[in-house]
């Protein structure tokens, strides 16, 4: 796949006359560690336990989005009640509980092979996540040591908007010391694409869940893989160099 045609096309959607890569940020959940699954059964049960119905689908389709911010939408939607700020912490207090109790999810197949090729690019490396988990932060820097530092990771806990909003992605970029034309994202949730899209940065998504190809494409990725080790392969082959 040539890179010329979807830069062309990011260069003029945005209206810059340049694309200078100088960093890279990655969301976590599904990019970095293929955690989804397991996600979406901890928010099923947690939610439950409240009286809140949330299927499978709902977990993927609100990844990306802080968690605070999707347990007051849905309580909001099914209950017409909008709890405060601390209520939906308590809630999302439970479902971490969950997640961690299901053990610690594997790596991304692939994702360490292309963070050396990016590190060796002399590309700056950031994380943009919508989890606020202080033990997944230390296993971010622990597991991908040499590539991604603490300061140069963004949170729930950073913005007071969550993605589909741009602003996690801007925070990743003045981290990075980046310019929208100088940052490439890669996601794989609609949410997160919507947010790295509407930050002006190249988008790249990889669509490691079950959603369809469309739910990436039509919030404006400018480039879609159907798995890492393919973005991997790509970028070996040049596709930023």
């Amino acid at each position: 796949m040539s890179p010329i045609g979807p830069i062309a096309h990011y260069l003029k959607k945005h209206g810059f006359e340049q694309f200078e890569p100088k960093a890279v940020l990655f969301d976590m959940d599904g990019v970095l560690y293929d955690s989804m699954p397991r996600h979406a059964i901890a928010w099923q049960r947690s939610m439950a336990s409240f009286g809140i119905h949330m299927t499978e689908a709902d977990a993927y389709a609100t990844e990306g989005a802080r968690g605070i911010d999707t347990i007051r939408q849905m309580v909001l939607q099914q209950r017409g009640e909008e709890i405060t700020l601390e209520r939906a912490q308590v809630m999302y207090d439970e479902k971490t509980r969950l997640f961690h109790d299901m053990g610690v999810a594997p790596l991304m197949p692939g994702i360490t092979g292309l963070m050396e090729r990016i590190h060796r690019q002399g590309l700056r490396i950031g994380v943009v996540t919508g989890s606020g988990q202080r033990p997944l932060i230390k296993r971010l820097t622990n597991d991908f040591r040499g590539f991604v530092d603490e300061q140069h990771i963004v949170t729930a806990y950073d913005v007071t908007r969550g993605k589909p909003a741009p602003d996690p992605y801007l925070m990743g970029m003045k981290k990075a010391g980046a310019e929208p034309w100088q940052t490439i994202v890669v996601e794989n949730a609609p949410l997160g694409v919507a947010a790295g899209v509407a930050a002006q940065a190249f988008t790249i998504a990889v669509n490691t869940g079950p959603l369809p190809d469309e739910a990436l494409t039509s919030k404006g990725a400018d480039l879609l893989f159907a798995k890492m080790t393919d973005l991997r392969d790509a970028w070996n082959e040049s596709l930023f160099g």
